[in-house]
């Protein structure tokens, strides 16, 4: 059963991705609120939920609308302390361009929107990179206007991406991937001009392919306090990835590790910047020089946020004590290790194909170490669990036509 406790904030998470109902369910678990869910559809994982009042805005990325619906949301929970929280980058673009205006009593948890719009633009981002000694895979910035007059400082295979996410989302074309791989100049400059005919005028990003299949990647999930200190540092060894076009990239299996170096790094990194609020970075191992790349800062918690929560390390405590309650906090590497899942485990088992990872999912499984954010005890009505159950199978489709 439920339960519900009177508390002195409330959680209001922009979004209506799983990256939403991870924190919403983090929130109860800590302390037994319910969150408020602004999303742009009522469908998805949020859907038929008791732990959030979901309240729809269908023009939730317009910056007047968000505004609004802060002020509204602050006028009538007037008592409390209103935690705002994006789960996607366009809104967290919009809280912390608008957090110095909002309400007194709003918190908008994130670094000021001039260094967040540095360090979430890829191509701003590998300078810094190389300015604090971060490798990342060698780089080439592709304008519009060079047309196919390139020369690129390494060979094909290639991948391909926007430079700015947030403008090229806006633009929709068939087959729109978050990413692209081109083979030869042929498929590079066919790519180029699709995006580019979609109306998105931004920069794009041309990177060496870093061999290796998904369990190559991993996700580093921080939290830096009030004072611009790292208190928590999540390593994430991702298992297996989406394949779908839109989904391409998004994580559908981790396994909690530690690397105290690659962690130190980061954590001094985000110190010496001053950076506030949770992070999170995308990162591949290339064999090729025995190194982790840096692909990616997302200024947010991602949408596999609840690998950190299942491990024991819930990060809606972090915030809450910091922002709300101002307790001090030491450091924390979380290294508790849990299978975290959201697809069907027999999919999870099909595609992983690393055999001692196998063995060591298993062993996970086995030891009842395995956790689905989605399917939260107590908050699996009827008619979720139906609506769940249907997305969770649905995985076994996309797995076999769209994984390569």
């Amino acid at each position: 059963m439920i339960k519900f406790l009177e508390q002195p904030f409330l959680p209001v998470l922009f979004g209506n991705d799983i990256n939403a109902y991870s924190m919403a369910r983090a929130f109860h678990e800590a302390y037994e609120v319910k969150s408020v869910v602004v999303g742009k559809s009522a469908r998805g994982p949020n859907a038929h939920s008791r732990i959030i009042d979901f309240r729809l805005e269908k023009n939730l990325e317009e910056e007047e609308t968000l505004k609004k619906v802060v002020s509204d949301l602050a006028r009538e929970f007037k008592g409390k302390t209103i935690l705002l929280l994006g789960c996607g980058d366009s809104y967290i673009e919009l809280l912390a361009k608008n957090k110095e205006n909002f309400p007194r009593n709003t918190i908008a948890p994130y670094v000021e929107y001039s260094k967040m719009r540095t360090l979430i633009n890829k191509e701003y981002f590998y300078r810094i990179c190389d300015q604090f000694g971060l490798a990342h895979p060698s780089t080439f910035i592709y304008q519009r206007e060079m047309g196919k007059d390139i020369s690129l400082p390494f060979g094909y295979p290639v991948v391909v991406k926007p430079a700015n996410q947030v403008a090229y989302w806006k633009n929709q074309f068939p087959g729109q991937k978050k990413v692209y791989k081109a083979g030869k100049s042929r498929e590079l400059f066919q790519i180029t001009g699709r995006i580019y005919a979609s109306g998105y005028r931004g920069n794009l990003v041309i990177q060496d392919f870093v061999p290796g299949d998904d369990t190559f990647m991993r996700v580093l999930t921080c939290y830096s306090s009030r004072s611009g200190e790292v208190k928590l540092a999540a390593l994430g060894h991702v298992l297996l990835e989406e394949h779908t076009p839109h989904g391409i990239g998004n994580h559908a299996a981790i396994i909690n590790e530690g690397n105290d170096v690659l962690v130190d790094k980061v954590r001094k990194f985000l110190d010496d910047i001053g950076y506030v609020g949770f992070s999170n970075l995308d990162i591949k191992y290339d064999v090729r020089d025995k190194t982790y790349k840096f692909l990616e800062l997302n200024a947010r918690q991602g949408r596999s946020n609840y690998y950190v929560t299942g491990s024991g390390e819930n990060l809606a405590k972090y915030l809450v004590e910091d922002l709300v309650f101002k307790k001090k906090m030491g450091f924390k590497a979380a290294k508790n290790a849990v299978l975290w899942l959201v697809v069907p485990k027999s999919v999870a088992f099909s595609y992983v194909k690393d055999r001692g990872l196998r063995e060591e999912m298993r062993a996970l499984v086995k030891a009842g170490l395995v956790v689905n954010p989605l399917f939260y005890p107590g908050d699996l009505g009827l008619k979720r669990r139906f609506h769940l159950s249907k997305t969770h199978f649905s995985h076994f489709i996309k797995f076999a036509r769209y994984y390569r």
